[in-house]
């Protein structure tokens, strides 16, 4: 199920009823959330349910286990375990192919034509998610983090609750378990701001779908398109990647508001980033800091003195956890290159006070680096091979054959192409940081804002008739059967 489509509206007032008038107490609850879970993911593919439950239950065990551990070398083992499934799985379903043809690839270079087989098996939507918020569990049980939690069902709850459970954002066990024993009753101003963060997602997914085109158009099309229109194409896969990726978080923190739970942010205005370590910190949060606090400094952070090789290794993981391909490898490289040349340039003393510097004219300059350079990694991202990349970055800069002239409408494209990425930024801005009140997991506290104090003494009618017209637009002009972007990862 889709969430800007008729049957999830269907399936969620069902749960909402289910949930908050029929099941009062909380165990009959919990099982309703699981239930329900179960059949949101199995609407997808059922054949996968066993893999997630599976996942949950022996995480669940194992951390017990490191819970009754006597020393830390048994702790150790069993974490050890931990992460071998979680990997296991996660390598068979995602990364066996992708290895076994690229080990094909390289045999031909020597003239050698292997014929390996392949496991062509179905990825489980959303495994790379749950793999990871299950997978934090134990190493934050085995680092004296958070306690071992009784209640398996509970924390089959927690690793399956189907706002987020496909595309995130990634949920840790200290933030989703404590609210799923208490399972707070949302407050109606809560209620109110999922519903506004439910419209704003599916507004930012309608342009996002309608952002498709031009970007489909320089990326996917076998005729060369003009240099303007190519630039165009990568603005437009900017704004399609993000208007999808936060637009579904968005829906997924608002369906949670309204069952009481909060989410943490996964994305605090990234186009507005001016360095590349600012990007991070604003794209994607939840997966940016699990890398950070699971990987990076495991393997030693900034104290090792190795912290150029730390920030290749966990930046060349990230664009690996996007897809199993060249092309994500070679864009999280791009990414760690970006990371590390900020940290040494930041310490040069020439470049010091340029790096700290509050001027306007300095941080305007410090953006539009940032955000061309974000530019050419979603190049990496989005080409169907290296060999693409290489020829659309060129033909960005000038080099290549000659190219045609633009079509009539590019200039209307590009307007409407800016000014949808304005407009998606706009929203969350005014709408939804404004008037969110700090929420469990973010770094960001964002101050209550005039537009939302407007929204909050609105009247009743006015409120809901916004609502009405901001959704009758996405089903008049979207394209609702269209799957959001990160399903695949």
């Amino acid at each position: 199920m889709i969430f800007n489509t008729p049957i999830f509206y269907f399936f969620f007032v069902v749960f909402l009823l289910f949930y908050g008038l029929v099941f009062l107490r909380r165990r009959p609850k919990v099982y309703l959330i699981v239930v329900g879970s179960l059949i949101f993911y199995g609407a997808w593919n059922y054949r996968f349910i066993p893999l997630l439950v599976f996942s949950g239950v022996a995480d669940y065990f194992i951390a017990q286990a490191i819970g009754r551990a006597e020393n830390q070398a048994a702790k150790k083992r069993w974490v050890t375990l931990s992460i071998a499934i979680n990997l296991g799985i996660l390598g068979l379903f995602k990364y066996a192919d992708f290895v076994l043809l690229s080990v094909a690839d390289f045999l031909s270079l020597f003239g050698i034509e292997p014929d390996l087989p392949t496991l062509a098996w179905v990825l489980p939507v959303g495994i790379s998610f749950y793999t990871f918020q299950s997978l934090s569990y134990t190493i934050d049980v085995y680092r004296g983090d958070m306690e071992p939690r009784k209640g398996l069902v509970e924390f089959v709850a927690a690793l399956s609750f189907f706002p987020q459970l496909v595309a995130g954002p990634i949920l840790r066990a200290r933030q989703i378990l404590p609210q799923l024993h208490e399972l707070p009753i949302p407050s109606w101003e809560e209620a109110k701001r999922g519903l506004l963060l439910i419209t704003a997602g599916v507004l930012k997914k309608t342009m996002a779908d309608l952002l498709a085109a031009p970007a489909a158009r320089a990326f996917d099309s076998a005729e060369p398109v003009s240099l303007l229109e190519t630039w165009i194409g990568v603005l437009a896969f900017a704004g399609q990647i993000y208007g999808d990726f936060a637009g579904y978080t968005d829906m997924a923190i608002g369906l949670a508001l309204l069952l009481g739970f909060k989410i943490p942010l996964n994305f605090n205005l990234p186009y507005f980033a001016v360095s590349p370590v600012d990007f991070w910190r604003r794209w994607h949060i939840s997966l940016s800091t699990w890398l950070r606090d699971y990987l990076y400094i495991s393997l030693g952070g900034n104290r090792t003195g190795n912290r150029f090789r730390n920030v290749m290794i966990t930046m060349l993981l990230g664009g690996l956890w996007h897809g199993a391909a060249w092309t994500f490898v070679v864009w999280g490289f791009f990414h760690g290159l970006l990371i590390s040349a900020s940290h040494r340039l930041g310490k040069i003393r020439g470049l010091a006070i340029f790096h700290d510097s509050p001027s306007r004219g300095v941080q305007l300059f410090k953006w539009a680096l940032t955000f061309y350079l974000v530019l050419v990694g979603w190049v990496l991202f989005r080409a169907q091979s290296l060999g693409a990349a290489a020829a659309m970055l060129g033909v960005m800069h000038g080099f290549g054959p000659s190219l045609p002239a633009p079509s009539d409408t590019a200039v209307t494209v590009l307007g409407l192409t800016l000014a949808s990425l304005v407009l998606m930024h706009g929203m969350d801005y005014l709408v939804l940081r404004a008037g969110r009140e700090r929420q469990p997991g973010t770094e960001v506290e964002p101050k209550p804002g005039r537009l939302w104090a407007v929204l909050r003494g609105a009247r009743a009618w006015g409120f809901w008739i916004l609502l009405l017209v901001g959704q009758a637009l996405c089903l008049i002009i979207g394209k609702p059967s269209n799957e959001f972007i990160y399903f695949q990862f």
